[in-house]
């Protein structure tokens, strides 16, 4: 190869130079070939050789520094910087101004040199119209072809014979940080991760074969970071040529973060980056095997965490959560599960272990989380309640597992605070039981085998029924009946009290409607439905309107009874709903009034017509203690409210009621409680109309 350099005293190439020529390809004498170099913004040939200044015809002096757009008069600003990159070859059929001002048509190719200030061109001239018709036609594909890939946002791959790439796009380029000209060829394998060659060279294979495959593939940037990737291959078969294939790749790395970011969420506490109740599920579910053991659970509920939050606020019972999580992480086993069940709740799974190495445990967690916790300038001792459960031949999956996990907590609190209790089998076989009774009342719910019996109320006027009270009762196919005092607290618990409470409001109503066909005037003239804490919100003056309109009667025949307790929980919405009903017309009592806390001062700003005395102070009167039941009914009369004695026993005391004031007696010595048809003849009986 001959070389002539631009200044003729040295005859040493410049090592710019001969890096930028040899990096690009072998040359000839038979092939036109410069260098050239941006110069004060602007690329000016700074070398060439003989085959150039024969092919362009012009001398060294000229030729040195010339700006390479006077080669090329066809190419504005934009295609010049498309034809001189900086990051990857590019190839054109151009014409080329020679010396004489005659242009050559020639195919010009450019490759920048590894310092990116440098470009070797290539001038090949097309000999004759033949040629220059293929060449053109080949490059017009070549071009199309160009366009398409390397705008394209989408990393592209071309290899036309094997596994050796003839093309690859900027795209592509930009996602494993490299120029193209380290890529092509075999170089790309390169940026592919160490541990997934083999399979890109398996799946390769199939799409050289003719399939079309994709696969899952990390590729290395030359930073040494790592994207994921998902790399399509589909076959490309060139004529003269062989199998080749096209790759498209999509960077799912991000996507891949994003999910596990949501997966993480999904399984873990917010609060204490600990496992939720789903993770702790599964995990426990995964290492449950029925007829074995060594799988314990610990349920931990904190004690006194609703003072921490009332007294010191919310930010502080967060900041204690994660203290005792971290606290729990630490004194555990390696290998053990600490979760937060919610709420103040928490659970540790650990394998391996018997009951006493459990309790042993237990007792660890217990001392560590005693130590002082400074919240809000105050130090707090997190005691916990601790039940614990190792697992058994009787434990059936896992979910029963942690349910007497959770039986055990209940029974150490249930003891006194701060303790730890191994499940034992009678509390065992009582959360069962509760929990197949609580499935039993929902089924009678749902088919309406909640019947209910009505007692009558009396004035102590004259003596004649004025009212009825709805009382619901439950007869198990198999337990027989079952107390009000025990399915009522049930359904409260389990959340089937918004259920029993609008069947009940709706039977009697619709029984009122039936005694009015059946009897006219001689028809119970109202009807007290007891309503459930966890039914006193904004829904139950909707629920009571419809039901009265549903069966057509007016808002007078019903009056709702609400608990002392229950108008406290919340008593300034409870007030907003007893006056929503009072605007409808019903009529409100209050039930056990005495047995709460509420103030005189509440009591008279309430919409409520009736105190009803509890019970309990009605058998007081037995003893010769009138004192309570005197003040209740003297209070009612002081607030023009009536007053209902219920649980009257015997005529002594219907008679000291009596002279005491109260407005209308209730009990068994005076009736008993009867069904729907036993009341209608029951009041049949009386002979005189009651509206």
């Amino acid at each position: 190869m001959s070389v002539i350099i631009s200044e003729p005293d040295d005859d040493r190439v410049p090592p710019e130079i001969v890096a930028s020529v040899f990096y690009s390809a072998t040359v000839s004498d038979n092939l036109a070939l410069v260098v050239a170099e941006v110069v004060a913004g602007r690329a000016r040939i700074n070398w060439c050789n003989v085959g150039a200044i024969d092919l362009l015809g012009y001398g060294l002096d000229d030729l040195r520094a010339l700006p390479v757009d006077q080669l090329f008069p066809s190419l504005g600003g934009g295609e010049l910087r498309l034809l001189l990159r900086r990051e990857r070859a590019a190839r054109m059929t151009l014409p080329v101004r020679t010396a004489s001002g005659a242009t050559v048509e020639a195919v010009v190719t450019t490759t920048p040199s590894p310092s990116g200030r440098m470009w070797t061109i290539r001038i090949l001239s097309t000999t004759n119209e033949q040629e220059r018709a293929l060449r053109a036609t080949a490059d017009a594909h070549e071009r199309r072809f160009s366009t398409l890939t390397e705008r394209s946002p989408v990393p592209t791959l071309l290899s036309e014979q094997g596994m050796r790439l003839s093309h690859v796009n900027d795209a592509f380029c930009s996602l494993v940080g490299r120029r193209a000209e380290q890529l092509l060829g075999t170089g790309w394998m390169d940026t592919v991760h160490a541990e997934d060659l083999d399979t890109v060279i398996e799946q390769v294979s199939d799409a050289l074969e003719g399939q079309e495959v994709e696969t899952q593939v990390r590729l290395t940037r030359e930073d040494g970071s790592v994207r994921t990737t998902v790399i399509r291959f589909a076959h490309l078969f060139t004529p003269g040529v062989g199998a080749g294939f096209v790759g498209t790749i999509e960077d799912i790395t991000d996507r891949l973060a994003f999910e596990a970011t949501l997966a993480h969420q999904a399984n873990h506490d917010p609060l204490t980056g600990l496992p939720n109740r789903t993770l702790l599920a599964r995990y426990v579910a995964d290492r449950f095997v029925p007829g074995t053991g060594g799988l314990a659970c610990l349920f931990l509920d904190l004690d006194n965490f609703k003072v921490v939050n009332d007294s010191l606020g919310h930010t502080a019972g967060d900041e204690l959560l994660t203290e005792v999580a971290a606290r729990l992480g630490a004194v555990v086993r390696p290998g053990d599960l600490v979760a937060r069940f919610g709420g103040d709740e928490f659970l540790v799974v650990c394998e391996h272990v018997d009951q006493a190495a459990a309790v042993a445990l237990a007792e660890r967690i217990s001392a560590e989380l005693a130590r002082p916790v400074r919240l809000g300038g105050v130090d707090v001792r997190p005691y916990a309640s601790v039940g614990v459960t190792v697992q058994t031949d009787e434990h059936t999956d896992a979910e029963e597992l942690i349910r007497d996990c959770d039986i055990a907590m209940y029974q150490a609190k249930a003891g006194g605070k701060g303790r730890i209790t191994v499940l034992d089998q009678r509390a065992r076989e009582q959360a069962r039981d509760k929990l197949r009774l609580v499935a039993e009342l929902r089924d009678a719910i749902e088919r309406g085998d909640i019947t209910l019996l009505y007692q009558p109320i009396f004035s102590t006027r004259d003596g004649r029924p004025v009212a009825v009270e709805s009382l619901a009762r439950w007869t198990h196919a198999e337990r027989g009946p079952i107390s009000p005092a025990v399915f009522v607290p049930l359904a409260e618990e389990s959340g089937l009290i918004a259920g029993l409470g609008l069947l009940v409001l709706d039977e009697t109503c619709r029984q009122l409607a039936e005694w009015d066909r059946l009897m006219g005037d001689g028809a119970p003239p109202r009807a007290n439905v007891n309503v459930s804490a966890l039914q006193l919100d904004a829904n139950l003056p909707a629920q009571v309107a419809e039901a009265l309109q549903r069966h057509g009667l007016h808002s007078s025949r019903i009056s709702i009874e609400i608990t002392e307790s229950a108008l406290m929980k919340d008593p300034d919405s409870a007030r907003l709903v007893l006056f929503q009903l009072r605007e409808q017309g019903v009529e409100l009592a209050i039930d056990d009034f005495g047995t709460g806390y509420s103030s005189l001062a509440y009591l008279r700003h309430l919409p409520v017509n009736c105190l009803k005395v509890d019970r309990s102070f009605v058998a007081e009167l037995a003893h010769g203690h009138t004192e309570i039941a005197s003040a209740v009914i003297a209070l009612a009369r002081s607030l023009n409210l009536s007053t209902v004695a219920e649980g009257v026993e015997t005529p002594e005391q219907a008679a000291e009621l009596t002279r005491l004031g109260a407005t209308y007696l209730q009990g068994f010595s005076l009736s008993q409680p009867m069904t729907g048809s036993g009341t209608a003849a029951w009041f049949a009986t009386r002979g005189e109309p009651t509206r």
